[in-house]
């Protein structure tokens, strides 16, 4: 591998919605240099970071509607079965949750599970407890979508937490979504909830690492062969 090859494999885009942070940091570099020189670089080295928080890589997304893809990367937090909250209009009987929770140096585009077109999106107002904790799926401030899939309905809530403080969804009902398209983010650490349909069988385990819209965490039906991928 060449010299020019090793470096763009390992710059990969940022997202538009990081531009301003990071632009606010360098600016910023200058500001506390200008007070004391040896903070200059203590910017530069936030700066980076910020850039590195806002990286958007392509994934290898598997095409088979059978699976459901994880939305985040991470570390799975929870695989269980759980009453989903309200504004989903998935019922009052538990459902298989899966959940994915982000740390501050992971990347945080979110990717839809699977395909279908989006129901509904709902944002709702909450505190900022740590995403870790189970009723941070109920109290704290979240975005909830709902897609209508091929087996039913596939909720997926972006869940804020202790430092994330704003969320990011672009996406609106009756838009189609392909499996691993980008939907949203969230600034800065987070965690995210896929609530299924019963059919779903889980494919991972707590503690697992997941790659957002690459990591199967769930399947429907029996196991298949192997399954093409498309960039994203």
């Amino acid at each position: 591998m060449s010299l020019i090859d090793s470096v763009k494999n390992t710059l990969v885009p940022v997202h538009k919605e990081g531009y301003p942070f990071i632009a606010a940091f360098f600016v910023g570099s200058f500001v506390i240099g200008w007070i004391a020189e040896p903070l200059f670089w203590v910017g530069i080295v936030l700066t980076l970071w910020c850039a590195y928080f806002f990286r958007d890589p392509q994934r290898a997304t598997p095409q088979d509607d059978d699976l459901v893809i994880s939305p985040a990367d991470g570390r799975v937090s929870a695989v269980q079965l759980m009453v989903p909250p309200a504004e989903l209009d998935l019922g009052s009987e538990p459902l298989l949750r899966i959940s994915v929770f982000m740390n501050v140096f992971n990347c945080h585009v979110n990717r839809a599970p699977v395909r279908g077109s989006v129901i509904s999106v709902q944002h709702k107002d909450g505190l900022f407890l740590n995403a870790e904790l189970d009723k941070a799926s109920t109290d704290n401030e979240r975005n909830s979508v709902v897609i209508d899939s091929r087996h039913g309905k596939v909720g997926v809530v972006q869940i804020a937490g202790l430092v994330a403080r704003r969320i990011v969804c672009w996406v609106h009902p009756s838009e189609p979504l392909d499996a691993g398209e980008r939907f949203g983010l969230i600034r800065f650490g987070s965690r995210l909830d896929v609530y299924l349909p019963a059919s779903a069988q889980p494919r991972v385990s707590v503690g697992q690492t997941a790659i957002a819209g690459e990591t199967v965490i769930a399947e429907f039906g029996s196991a298949k062969g192997p399954v093409i991928s498309r960039r994203n």
